[in-house]
């Protein structure tokens, strides 16, 4: 089975409030993108935010140009049926981070638990060639994986666990660490998770 036949398979089976990851409200991604001082017209693309709540309140914040990827059609059609009307002012990308060509650069990229799900070396090689093109130039990235505590396998899939020495060993001296957070995510069925939140500047300029 494929990446996107497993997530479209986790999709088909669950409700969007049944996956480990739900968070109603992705409070620690927002207070993120604020810090970011990204403007709300720099463009936001949420990578693997199939099902997730963060385009919704970015929309009622007043932030523009943003997009969704994700492996699952599924999941995405679950936030494009939840959004109604408001869909149609979001980019909806169905495709695989480590090959994705993007249209256009964005302002800010947001990954809360993608990266980590990328075990093989070369994966996590072309996502960040992946970021490279998708980014602008001097653009902020967040990206959340699981901490070094945290769970070593989600919905069945080995995930790598990250410090801030080892995310930095990945992404190179291009991108500048600017802030680190932690967070425990309390799953819908009351168990602890430890992530660990990253926010970069991208240093290349134009």
């Amino acid at each position: 089975m494929n990446r996107q036949e497993h997530w479209n398979q986790i999709y088909e089976t669950k409700g969007t409030q049944d996956v480990s990851w739900y968070q109603r409200r992705p409070d620690m991604s927002l207070a993120l993108i604020a810090a970011s001082g990204v403007s709300k017209d720099a463009g936001i693309i949420d990578v693997g935010g199939g099902a997730s709540t963060l385009v919704d309140v970015l929309l009622a914040d007043g932030y523009t140009h943003l997009a969704v990827l994700d492996w699952s059609g599924v999941a995405l059609s679950h936030s494009r049926t939840r959004l109604g009307a408001r869909a149609s002012f979001v980019e909806w990308f169905e495709a695989d981070v480590t090959s994705f060509t993007p249209p256009h650069r964005f302002g800010l990229w947001h990954d809360r638990a993608v990266f980590h799900f990328l075990t093989a070396a070369d994966d996590r090689r072309r996502y960040i060639a992946t970021l490279q093109r998708t980014l602008q130039p001097g653009g902020a990235v967040i990206i959340s994986t699981f901490a070094l505590d945290g769970p070593p396998k989600c919905s069945g899939l080995d995930v790598m666990r990250y410090d801030e020495q080892s995310i930095l060993a990945e992404l190179g001296p291009e991108f500048e660490l600017r802030e680190v957070r932690r967070e425990t995510h309390m799953t819908p069925w009351q168990s602890e998770q430890r992530f660990i939140y990253f926010r970069f500047q991208w240093l290349r300029c134009r």
